[in-house]
């Protein structure tokens, strides 16, 4: 077979028995699960999925919630929300701040420290830098490398380009469907983005309150 080499502006390509095509865009595997009047929870389709309803009520500032999810993904909150306008925080966030900001809309992104790290980091951050209604921090003992919340619903994954992560995201960030608080914002004027409140890693006391 002779291997003819075409140039098309600045685009070489290499043509045999098939045709190449110049900057054709690969099908977003996401795409599918936009939220339609037709299918108003696409999660739904997405293996793996775990939904459980919540109640969205404040707590006390300051006190514990005993919350039966690692990560929670809804529940009893503390009344100021994390910031989550593309949010990524280095240290672990103490978690009654990151429910809250799961009634708004947003979808959280928790990740093990001791198995995500370097490049795949840096995967994950670039899912979440500057974009609306998106959180990432770290989550000491998390049972998987990473776990995604939004509003009563979870998914936890072992890599960090599992395809199953884009179409969480699509299908529940600001889903009007599956969240209390449709069009609360992100910016959290009561929230130092720059030094939250720490994550407690000891189990909540007799003092903490149940999730429901």
């Amino acid at each position: 077979m002779r291997v003819i080499p075409i140039i098309i502006g600045a685009t070489l390509l290499v043509t045999g028995c098939s045709t190449a095509i110049a900057g054709k865009a690969q099908p977003d595997p996401a795409a599918d699960f936009v939220p339609s009047a037709a299918d108003r929870d696409p999660s739904k389709r997405i293996p793996g999925v775990v939904t459980e309803k919540a109640e969205g009520v404040h707590v006390l500032p300051g006190q514990r919630v005993a919350y039966d999810h690692l990560p929670p993904f809804g529940g009893k909150h503390d009344p100021v929300w994390a910031a989550c306008n593309g949010a990524v925080y280095a240290k672990a966030v103490r978690t009654e701040h990151m429910v809250h900001a799961l009634e708004h809309g947003a979808v959280w992104i928790a990740y093990n420290p001791d198995q995500v790290s370097g490049g795949a980091l840096d995967q994950l951050k670039a899912r979440v830098d500057g974009k609306p209604y998106m959180l990432l921090s770290p989550y000491p003992g998390l049972d998987k490398p990473v776990s995604l919340q939004s509003w009563e619903h979870q998914l936890k994954v072992d890599t960090v380009d599992d395809p199953r992560i884009g179409q969480f995201i699509v299908a529940l960030r600001t889903n009007p469907n599956t969240y209390f608080e449709v069009g609360a914002p992100c910016d959290s004027p009561q929230f130092d983005i720059d030094n939250p409140p720490p994550f407690d890693p000891a189990p909540p006391g007799a003092d903490a309150v149940p999730p429901k």
